[in-house]
Order: structure tokens, then sequence, then C-alpha cells
């Protein structure tokens, strides 16, 4: 069963809490332009001067919102070129080897580690012209 994370993973930002310092459009923006390093760490790096949040606006960004693939593809497609490129679906498996109790962590074939992890299986379906990889959407794996 594939999810795209519309599930109870997120939380809203609730009345006693700051508003955010950066958005899903960011986060987004940084996907898009980035083309190898994906951490909350380097989004952070990566902002305009005299905006940039901490790298932990970003995690609790990720941790507080929804995933909205819709929003993504919506950002991406006027960079996908629909005439010529290709599509790539990436299988990847983030470790999660200490975890016990955690939603959506199972055992999952690890590349990285040529062995069956525990982890989260994510799905990113990448455009590409062999220049530049543009995230277009993205499942993540639940056994149910």
């Amino acid at each position: 069963m594939y999810l795209s994370l519309r599930s109870s993973i997120g939380k809203e930002v609730g009345e006693n809490m700051n508003p955010p310092k950066c958005d899903d459009l960011d986060y987004i923006h940084f996907l898009i332009a980035s083309q190898k390093v994906f951490t909350c760490t380097e989004a952070a790096r990566c902002q305009p001067e005299g905006k940039a949040p901490a790298h932990d606006a970003f995690t609790r960004l990720l941790q507080r919102q929804l995933p909205d693939t819709e929003a993504l593809w919506q950002e991406a497609k006027e960079l996908v070129d629909r005439k010529q490129g290709l599509l790539v679906v990436d299988d990847t498996t983030l470790d999660k080897l200490y975890a016990r109790k955690m939603e959506l962590v199972t055992y999952h074939w690890s590349g990285k580690h040529r062995q069956v992890v525990r982890g989260i299986n994510l799905q990113t379906l990448l455009w590409t012209d062999g220049k530049a990889f543009i995230p277009c959407d993205f499942r993540v794996y639940a056994k149910t």
C-alpha cells in the first residue's frame, strides 16, 4: 500500500505556537534547486540572506505539515518538458535501524547496506533531461 502521507503523520500549527519561519514552498523550491544534498541543514543554508531560517525551522515544517504531492507537482511542472527527458523512479530506504515502534518503519532491502534493514521505504518520481533532476511526486510505502 502506498501512502501520499495525508494520514495523521503531520500536525497543524496550534494557537499557542509561533508562526513558522518557512513554508512548504520554501522547501519545495529548495528540492527543485538542489541536485545532490536534500537535508534541512542544506535547505537553511540555501535560503536568501535576511530570510534564512535555521535548519530546525525546516525540520519543524516537515514534522508539522502534511506533505502535499500536488503542491510539489504544481511547482515542478513548469520545469518539466513533457516532450523530452526521462522519468526516473527511485526506491530509497531511509534507515531507521534502532526504531522499534515508529510509524511506517518496516523491513526493506537497502542497497546501501546490501541487506534487509529496518527503515522507511520512499518512492520518488523525478524528471530529468540529463542535466537537471526535478522531483515530481513521492510516496511512502506502508505495509498493511
